[in-house]
């Protein structure tokens, strides 16, 4: 899914009680009288701030004021992003908890938790400096003004010609920022990013606005575009021409990777915790394959198995079929009353654009200062250099294609989005964290089969599994590159081998490993939300108070999940359980 969120690795993919015993509604502090203390001054400063600092990511969340505008990534524009973030740590922290009501004491400690994140990806693991990907996803996309009709056509393309103007100083910047040697996988995924934005900004971006009778703002969008297209293909080309030295020195460090999950997520455990965890998870549902492809397979090898999964494919491809399936599941939350449906907003089902295919699918949401915008759930097709063999194997068959759009729509990222931008905090409106979202969805794909989808069928139960093995594989890749001393090689065997991918998909996400070590996230926020479940609703009637639970934990917005673990439990400190 695409969300802006700490650096832009949530894009590769992206965008809110009271105290002591737990209550079952969110009562924000944004919903209450303002204090004296100057909390809520101090909190809706830090969201005007920060997007002035970041005016792409307030673009993205439905703040149109903000049109045309792109970061300042030169040195002085990066450094004045790293004063604020302290800034604001440092003002948040002398808010005492005497100081504060328990909503405000629990949005002082969800800030503190985004600034420390975004501070971790622009100061600890330096990105700006060291990865293309932060700013492949942290800007230079310009599809809000394109697929989203928040305004009539003159108006966003006026928008987009502000914004193909600032692209060429943004390339300079990221010229001079990014140091070479590089790795190889990050070198790759700079050069398909930036050719595939020149490619987009002078054709389907042009094409988008073909209908505009305006001669003069035709003009300008050429010129425009072309100028902006050029400033990145050439930054491609010198991406490119950077290949002779390229390294495969991509890793963090076990230290450093260590600092990230505490950093980001609030996760204060050992490599040693989290990889058996991530074990464990991948022998549960290594064991849960087995006995389904006894059924569906009988004496077959499990990889036959997956095969056959994968035949049944939808004749007229996997956007018909995701169009298909939406409304199926959407009936069965309601049937099942697993969680509250709000609103009547509904997902587009579309093929995503050529420079946006690094994953097979995502969800591009409408923020949440967006109205009457649709959100769109966009699903790729294969790499056109793979061969036919490989370019088959990539299209997912009906039952995998079933779980990737519980996991983008229903009830996943576009019903948790539903909930987010209906938050009674626009903080938790506005920054969703990466385990909350991609936790969620997951979580969202093994519950839906609990709950009973397709009625027990066991290939149904194949493509839930094939899902949940492919972030099995993503944790322990992330963990093992990261902090082990993996290979890239050694991960896409992983992925072939152990949790059973297409070669083309493995290929992927062993790369994006690489450049996106968060990618853990999947599965790390899927174990906390099922533990946080299975301890909340242990006292309220188990599987009766799962609705009661998903609509109370979708409420926060998107904190990081042991702040909400403490919220919902009444705990004393935010801690990680899995």
């Amino acid at each position: 899914m695409r969300i802006f969120v700490a650096a832009s690795l949530l894009a590769l993919a992206v965008a809110g009680c009271s105290g002591g015993a737990p209550s079952a509604t969110n009562e924000s502090a944004a919903a209450q009288p303002a204090h004296s203390n100057g909390f809520a001054q101090f909190r809706d400063g830090f969201i005007e701030g920060w997007f002035k600092l970041d005016p792409a990511n307030a673009v993205y969340q439905g703040r149109h004021d903000f049109d045309g505008q792109l970061p300042d990534w030169s040195g002085a524009g990066l450094q004045r992003q790293s004063a604020f973030l302290h800034h604001a740590i440092d003002r948040a922290r002398a808010f005492g908890d005497a100081d504060l009501s328990p909503d405000e004491r629990f949005e002082r400690d969800y800030l503190i938790r985004v600034a420390e994140g975004k501070l971790f990806w622009l100061e600890d693991a330096d990105q700006p400096h060291s990865n293309p990907a932060y700013y492949v996803g942290g800007g230079l996309d310009p599809n809000v003004y394109i697929a989203r009709p928040y305004a009539d056509a003159p108006t966003r393309l006026k928008a987009l010609i502000a914004f193909f103007g600032r692209v060429p100083a943004a390339a300079q910047a990221i010229r001079a920022n990014l140091k070479t040697p590089m790795p190889r996988s990050f070198i790759d995924y700079g050069v398909a990013g930036f050719n595939g934005f020149a490619d987009y900004y002078v054709g389907d971006a042009r094409k988008a606005f073909a209908d505009v009778r305006d001669p003069a703002l035709q003009a300008q969008l050429k010129t425009s575009s072309a100028a902006a297209s050029k400033a990145v293909r050439d930054l491609g080309g010198w991406l490119a021409a950077q290949r002779g030295t390229a390294t495969d020195d991509f890793a963090l460090g076990a230290d450093r990777f260590q600092r990230m999950v505490r950093a980001t997520e609030g996760v204060d455990a050992s490599l040693a915790t989290l990889e058996a965890a991530g074990r464990a998870d991948l022998k549960r549902n290594q064991d849960a394959l087995a006995a389904a492809c006894k059924q569906f397979a009988p004496g077959q090898t499990i990889p036959a198995c997956i095969d056959k999964m994968n035949a049944n494919k939808s004749a007229d491809g996997p956007v018909a079929e995701a169009r298909r399936q939406i409304p199926t599941l959407r009936a069965f939350v309601v049937a099942k009353d697993l969680v509250t449906i709000p609103g009547t907003e509904e997902a587009k089902v579309e093929e995503s654009p050529p420079y946006n295919r690094q994953n097979s699918a995502y969800i591009d949401p409408a923020g949440p200062y967006e109205k009457n915008v649709p959100s769109v759930y966009y699903i790729s097709p294969p790499d056109p250099s793979w061969d036919k063999k490989t370019q088959d194997a990539f299209v997912p068959g009906k039952k995998d294609l079933l779980f990737t759009s519980v996991h983008e729509v229903m009830p996943g990222h576009f019903l948790q989005f539903l909930h987010a931008n209906r938050s009674k905090s626009m903080f938790g409106r506005v920054f969703v964290g990466y385990a909350f979202a991609e936790g969620w969805a997951h979580y969202a794909e093994e519950m839906m089969w609990e709950a009973g989808l397709d009625n027990g069928d066991p290939e149904t139960h194949i493509g839930q599994i094939s899902n949940a093995l492919l972030r099995d594989c993503r944790f322990l890749s992330a963990i093992g590159m990261h902090a082990r001393g993996m290979t890239q090689e050694q991960s896409l065997k992983m992925f072939r081998e152990q949790c059973y991918q297409d070669e083309g998909n493995s290929r992927q996400q062993a790369a994006r490993g690489t450049y996106d070590p968060a990618y853990l996230n999947y599965t790390l926020g899927k174990l906390m939300i099922r533990k946080l479940r299975d301890d909340w609703t242990a006292t309220r009637g188990g599987r009766k108070a799962w609705k009661a639970f998903h609509d109370q934990f979708l409420s926060y917005g998107g904190p990081a999940i042991p702040l909400v673990r403490q919220r919902m439990m009444g705990e004393e400190t935010a801690r990680a359980v899995f």
